[in-house]
């Protein structure tokens, strides 16, 4: 996916104000619109310059996508930061008159489909009246401890939001929130907060901010969905001839039986020791045979005596 430079696209600096960014489209719009233009590849210019002004004529997505640096170069490969989006707080932005539909991977691999967080939109609420409106939901990611979905939690976050300063220019602006977290929250569910959206127009209600819930990695467990995996290390012996031992849990430790002759790559099951959603999970003991070091002359000779009790080629079914 080749990384595009909006402000290039436009002719634009990157401290351009929001005049000058709608003043470069719309003379950009009238020179490469299709039905009017005579240039080559007009229509492909057309839909450049309308992403570009998707993005940037929006302060929200404008200042998200500044959080990306200056350090690219438009034609180079990219790939979007880990959590480049974490604890940003986006409204819907509308759309200038291009498909969305027809932007290219790159927007939609940092602003969804529709925009942003993989399809966050405008909020429902309308004009009830001449001067009263409900105010738009807001979305953002938060990431929490794997531990937290297990217990339920209470945590303070900070959300990050933009907003237009007097000079025209975005400025990211911040806010923190007591958050709630409910037992067996999995990755990708959302919280609603209710009235924490955008601030309504006149007697109109707040709208609500939704929080998409992430992990944070843990040095021990990786999770898809309510499952949960560990990498458990065994000796040898223990791998060959069986064994009890104990395995952490997030809920805390369990002694787990390893079947003689278990291999690396086996799973033994731990029924519902998963997240506790609604229907509970379950954790997998994913194994992994450890051979010890030979860090002494005594151990050296162990192996040796080892190699000599087996008639053992790990490589006899490669074909070599």
């Amino acid at each position: 996916m080749e990384y595009k430079d909006y402000y290039k696209t436009l002719g634009l600096e990157r401290d351009a104000d929001q005049a000058e960014i709608k003043r470069a489209y719309r003379r950009l719009a009238r020179k490469y619109h299709p039905d009017v233009s005579s240039e080559q590849e007009a229509e492909d210019r057309f839909k450049e310059v309308s992403e570009a002004y998707e993005v940037l004529k929006d302060p929200e997505k404008r200042a998200a996508y500044d959080q990306l640096g200056s350090g690219y170069h438009s034609g180079e490969e990219f790939r979007p930061p880990p959590d480049w989006d974490q604890g940003f707080e986006f409204h819907g932005g509308g759309y200038t008159e291009a498909d969305p539909e027809a932007f290219s991977d790159f927007f939609e691999s940092l602003f969804g489909r529709a925009g942003f967080g993989g399809g966050f939109g405008a909020g429902s609420g309308g004009f009830r009246h001449e001067f009263h409106a409900q105010g738009e939901n807001t979305h953002a990611k938060i990431a929490i401890d794997l531990e937290d979905s297990y217990r339920g939690a209470t945590r303070q976050i900070t959300l990050k939001h933009s907003e237009l300063g007097a000079d025209g220019r975005p400025q990211v602006r911040e806010r923190k929130l007591n958050v709630k977290i409910p037992r067996g929250v999995t990755e990708g569910q959302q919280i609603r907060l209710a009235g924490q959206g955008q601030p309504g127009m006149g007697e109109g209600k707040p709208g609500d901010l939704y929080l998409e819930i992430t992990f944070n990695p843990h040095r021990l467990y990786s999770v898809e969905g309510s499952t949960v995996y560990l990498d458990l290390p065994l000796a040898p012996w223990e791998a060959a001839l069986g064994a009890r031992v104990q395995v952490p849990t997030p809920e805390g430790a369990v002694n787990l039986t390893i079947p003689p002759g278990s291999k690396s790559g086996g799973k033994l099951r731990l029924k519902g020791r998963g997240i506790p959603a609604k229907k509970p999970g379950d954790l997998y003991a994913v194994l992994k045979v450890v051979a010890p070091p030979a860090g002494d002359e005594a151990q050296k000779e162990a192996y040796r005596r080892f190699s000599e009790a087996f008639e053992f080629d790990p490589r006899a079914n490669m074909g070599a």
